[in-house]
């Protein structure tokens, strides 16, 4: 979670009284924050030592959601809020006194679409910064660009002085032998190639020069004079920057992700609008988008949702009626009204603050915060449950437990691995549509989840090289796959693997091992004489090319019959239907076995044959479940 540094006295000041440290804490628990640190002592210590120190400062840690609660002014209107010291605020989108034909416009150039295509602005009027106010202002972009911005990946945030500036802008993407200005702090012009040079040592800016370095075109916005706001997401102009002098602010966000750029000028625009004139206010700009379609930015507009006290009280055990959860509401900021037609329905306007509501529950978890969680009624469950294991735990329990009494050994590797490893590795192609991939991994280890466990199998045996052969491993884990009929748009699927690693490459092993598996799940091998039997497995030749030609098979399994009630008749006429239609019954690929392709080998470094095997316990979970019911 994000740790925000807020000044003590300042927070003080806001919340209208002073507390010790415990009833700090305490206040932070109940509002879901958690205070991390207090530095008075450490100061206190520092002045007795004659040495400089900075004021006293709280460090609260942060839900990763709220993104409202990055600055002292987001935290010192919600707790006020919750306090009752004070009425929630509704921004407003204020347009100049010419009317809405005089607001701002920014025209964006089409080639943007070849880096960052999307744009938004807001402006601040009248604003008074302190010193403190204005490190608050800078304090924010960076906690937004470090969290939901991904590090300036999908939103960068430039922040100018309107007065320097002529409208209307331009947002262009040119290429880099064609931009020059003088960026931030620096009173020397520089062309786009050149800042690339010049920002390689710095140690804040060069780890966002990635992000840009290799497109044909860089991002650059320009004013009416054609002088440079900002290349983003690198550096501003020194042109426009911000001083404790500025008056009117205007705020631009470039991003690749529509949502989190509305999220993010939000947030920056309604935190720093209490310093306006009029507090609350905020000047929309109008963004014309190259086929001549207009949006108004920010949108500042109310989502509605409705909730009800019923939902509410079953999942606290409360008792509350709508009017009492309503009154909760209010004191997390939002703005709840009782429906006229239904007594148990609320309707609540969520601001544009609060990104986080998505749901009802999300609704019920602020009435549960405001009402207190220590102050909820400890009951006992209305119902006796016995807990059990999932299906699918069961299964992988019986798995292991029988492959360690056969003497494999156990293995933990990572789910995540490289995209190398999981496909090129392994001889298979990655088309994109399996592999659920990082978007910013840490290291090219960990770019993708893994959609099978054999690379982590074989990472084991080659950094166990020196232990006695024969080496026999397997694992029982979950794989990931692409899924987009699902909401997540991703599946887990529970998968059991095993490599035999010794100077033969023990192909019999790994079937064995296959087979004693099956025996426990009770699941039947269908021989060549049987092969219209009702339910089993057996085993096809592959042409897969992680295994050796001609050593390789694939797993089918034939799950049983679904069993129906029927009539004589129908029962008849359903066995005929069966009998008949037997051998065309629709059997399902569970899994593959085979003697692994040197190449494989090679590539993670094996001096000796490996026999590998992999397959699917999801099949089998309702057969476990049937076989616990009759148990039962």
């Amino acid at each position: 979670m994000p740790t925000v540094a807020v000044d003590k006295a300042d927070l003080w000041e806001r919340l209208g009284q002073e507390f010790s440290s415990e009833e700090f804490d305490t206040l932070c628990f109940e509002y879901g924050l958690e205070l991390d640190e207090d530095t008075t002592e450490e100061v206190q210590e520092a002045i007795k030592k004659g040495l400089p120190a900075e004021r006293p400062q709280l460090k609260i840690e942060i839900p990763a959601n709220r993104y409202d609660l990055l600055c002292i002014e987001g935290i010192s209107r919600a707790l006020n809020v919750f306090l009752g010291k004070a009425e929630p605020p509704r921004y407003k989108l204020v347009y100049p006194p010419e009317g809405e034909s005089a607001i701002l416009n920014i025209s964006v150039h089409s080639d943007t679409k070849k880096i960052r295509p999307l744009i938004a602005g807001a402006i601040l009027r009248n604003v008074k910064f302190t010193p403190r106010s204005y490190a608050s202002f800078i304090d924010l972009q960076d906690k937004l660009h470090q969290n939901i911005c991904r590090r300036r990946q999908l939103v960068a945030i430039g922040t100018h002085d309107l007065d320097s500036l002529q409208t209307p802008f331009r947002y262009e993407a040119r290429s880099p032998k064609d931009i020059k200005f003088a960026p931030l702090n620096k009173d020397k012009e520089y062309t786009a190639e050149e800042l690339m040079t010049v920002y390689e040592s710095d140690k804040q800016l060069s780890r966002y020069l990635p992000i840009i370095r290799d497109s044909s075109v860089y991002p650059i916005i320009y004013d009416a004079k054609d002088r440079v706001l900002s290349m983003p997401p690198i550096i501003n102009s020194e042109h426009s920057k911000i001083t404790l002098n500025t008056r009117n602010v205007f705020i631009e966000c470039t991003a690749t992700d529509q949502t989190k750029l509305d999220i993010v000028v939000n947030m920056v625009a309604t935190m720093f609008s209490e310093y306006c004139a009029e507090p609350f206010t905020i000047e929309p700009v109008k963004v014309i988008m190259p086929d001549g379609s207009s949006r108004v930015s920010p949108d500042l507009s109310e989502r509605n949702m409705l909730a009800h006290a019923s939902y509410v009280n079953s999942c606290t055990g409360l008792s509350l009626n709508a009017d009492e959860v309503a009154k909760l509401l209010r004191k997390m900021s939002l703005f709840p009204s009782i429906s006229s037609s239904n007594p148990d329905e609320i309707h609540v306007n969520i601001p544009a603050t609060r990104p986080d509501i998505f749901h009802e529950c999300d609704v019920m978890e602020d009435a549960a915060i405001a009402y207190g969680f220590n102050n909820l009624p400890h009951t006992f469950p209305p119902t006796s449950t016995v807990g059990q294991p999932l299906a699918i735990n069961k299964l992988s329990d019986i798995i292991r437990l029988e492959w360690a009494m056969a003497g494999w050994t156990e293995v933990l590797p990572l789910t995540l691995c490289s995209l190398e490893e999981n496909f090129d590795f392994l001889n298979h192609k990655d088309d994109g549509k399996i592999a659920v991939k990082i978007a910013n991994p840490k290291t090219l280890e960990f770019q993708v989840v893994r959609t099978t466990l054999i690379p982590g199998l074989l990472k084991t045996i080659r950094e166990n090289r020196s232990h006695a052969l024969p080496i026999n491993i397997f694992e029982t884990g979950d794989v990931v796959f692409k899924d987009p009929r699902r909401e997540r748009q991703s599946r887990n699927e529970r998968h059991a693997g095993a490599v035999w690693c010794n100077k033969t490459a023990g192909f019999e092993i790994v079937h064995g091992v296959l087979d004693r598996a099956m025996k426990m799940l009770e699941i039947p091998r269908i021989g060549s004489a049987d092969f219209k039997a009702e339910s089993g497995y057996y085993l096809k030749e592959t042409s897969d090319p992680m295994y050796f030609p001609g050593r390789a098979a694939t797993i089918y399994y034939r799950p049983p019959p679904q069993k129906r009630k029927h009539s004589a008749i129908h029962k008849l006429k359903h066995d005929i239907e069966a009998a008949i239609h037997a051998s065309d019954r629709h059997d399902i690929e569970i899994g593959t076995l085979g003697i692994l392709h040197p190449s494989v080998l090679e590539k993670f470094e094996i001096q000796y044959p490996c026999s590998a095997l992999e397959f699917t316990l999801e099949p089998f979970k309702k057969e476990m479940q049937k076989i616990w019911t009759n148990d039962e």
